[in-house]
């Protein structure tokens, strides 16, 4: 009887749900607030109502009282299924990170669910909370943290030989090192990756991943059409998943290796496309933008849609890391443009000419004038660049250095003719 009546508050909680949200929290924390009992039809009414009520203080933003709940629920889940268990505690994790700004939260409650999973010695949750945390250090760049767990998750995994598990954690490995700007070591990583992957099945979700990750270290080297088939296979996976935020941000880097490439009329097709259209919105607006102020070649246009796509172009890394190549190199092909009828010219000039002020394009000559992309110096006092006419190397010098070096390596082999004589 007592199973029946639950079921009926259960059924009323989510009738009055949205119209009275107070009645249907304190319907769900009366069936909580008794044991669950032993029966299918009990543990599942308490399931229900467990995720009912984090689903209702997810709407309402209430991270802390959701916090709260897990943390009051973990002792009575230990009654369930091991695998019923981890799954509830990961269900209300998920509603957790639903909420925005709760980064902090989500990293401490996570710590503490580890802890209680040791506790009960469920090795299988703990690995799949500390993954999870992983990805929270990443979000924070706490990539030492990130990278720490990654080392000791590795280790415990290849004895194991978890492939599954190993796949996702040595491509967070890939992308804490692609974070952190070491290319070689990220590519490595992702390398491993693969290899573990080929003897397993790879859910998509997690191929889409692996995708997505080689086309970023890809575009690293320049390799920008390889780059964009591997975004578009990302794409359709996490399209095929309706995972709207993560196929856009594919789309984006479809984008941008057109833009990079700077073919317009791909960028154009592309943006006409069956899948631009299904996921329009401000971030392929941002693209758009980029792609009409680079293909016009006008550093204005550019600055103009960065300010005004300041959150989708500034708030993904791979995104702002590549448009600020593109930049400089917009800049050094219009300032190399205004300088080339000049030996002499004022470099209040040609910051007029390009749009910029006096003190940035003064920085952006002295680089070039660094990496040699120009033949001159800059005479601060007077504020002018003076441009040399290049000189032709002089080849009797690189002759000369060819003899040295032969020299040497004749010098070399008679030394150690002469030592093993003398043994």
């Amino acid at each position: 009887m007592a199973v029946s009546d639950d079921t009926k508050q259960l059924e009323e909680a989510e009738r009055v749900k949205k119209e009275s949200p107070a009645t249907a929290e304190k319907i769900y924390k009366d069936i909580l607030s008794k044991s669950p009992g032993q029966s299918d039809k009990q543990i599942r009414v308490f399931e229900n109502a467990l995720v009912g009520l984090g689903e209702l203080l997810r709407d309402q933003k209430r991270a802390q009282d959701l916090t709260n709940l897990i943390n009051q629920t973990r002792d009575v889940l230990t009654s369930f299924a091991r695998a019923k268990t981890a799954k509830l505690v990961r269900q209300l994790l998920d509603l957790l990170a639903e909420i925005p700004n709760t980064l902090d939260i989500q990293i401490s409650t996570t710590r503490s669910c580890i802890d209680w999973a040791v506790k009960q010695r469920q090795g299988f949750l703990r690995q799949n909370l500390e993954v999870r945390l992983v990805a929270l250090y990443m979000q924070k760049s706490s990539y030492y943290d990130a990278l720490t767990l990654i080392n000791s998750l590795l280790k415990e995994l290849k004895r194991l030989d978890d492939k599954l598990v190993l796949v996702e954690v040595q491509l967070l490995e890939s992308r804490v090192y692609h974070a952190l700007g070491n290319v070689p070591k990220g590519r490595a990583a992702l390398s491993s990756a693969r290899t573990s992957a080929a003897s397993v099945y790879t859910p998509p979700l997690l191929q889409a991943g692996l995708d997505m990750q080689s086309g970023q270290l890809h575009a690293e080297d320049g390799d920008f059409n390889t780059a964009f088939s591997y975004f578009i296979e990302a794409m359709e996976g996490y399209h095929s998943h309706d995972d709207a935020v993560k196929a856009t941000s594919a789309l984006q880097y479809m984008l941008l290796c057109k833009i990079m490439l700077n073919l317009k009329d791909d960028v154009d097709q592309l943006m006409t496309s069956k899948q631009a259209l299904k996921y329009a919105g401000k971030n392929l607006d941002a693209m758009k933008a980029v792609a009409r102020a680079h293909s016009n070649r006008s550093l204005e246009e550019y600055e103009t849609a960065l300010h005004t796509f300041k959150f989708e172009l500034g708030n993904d890394r791979f995104i702002a890391s590549h448009l600020r190549r593109l930049y400089d190199s917009m800049l050094e092909q219009n300032l190399i443009k205004v300088i080339e009828p000049f030996s002499r010219v004022e470099i209040s000039h040609v910051a007029q000419m390009v749009g910029l002020d006096v003190q940035q394009v003064e920085r952006k000559l002295s680089q070039m004038i660094l990496d040699r992309v120009i033949i001159g110096v800059l005479d601060q006092g007077a504020g002018v660049l003076v441009v040399f006419d290049e000189t032709e190397r002089d080849k009797g010098y690189d002759a000369a250095l060819d003899t040295i070096e032969k020299l040497n390596s004749v010098v070399d082999v008679l030394y150690a003719n002469q030592a093993s004589l003398l043994e």
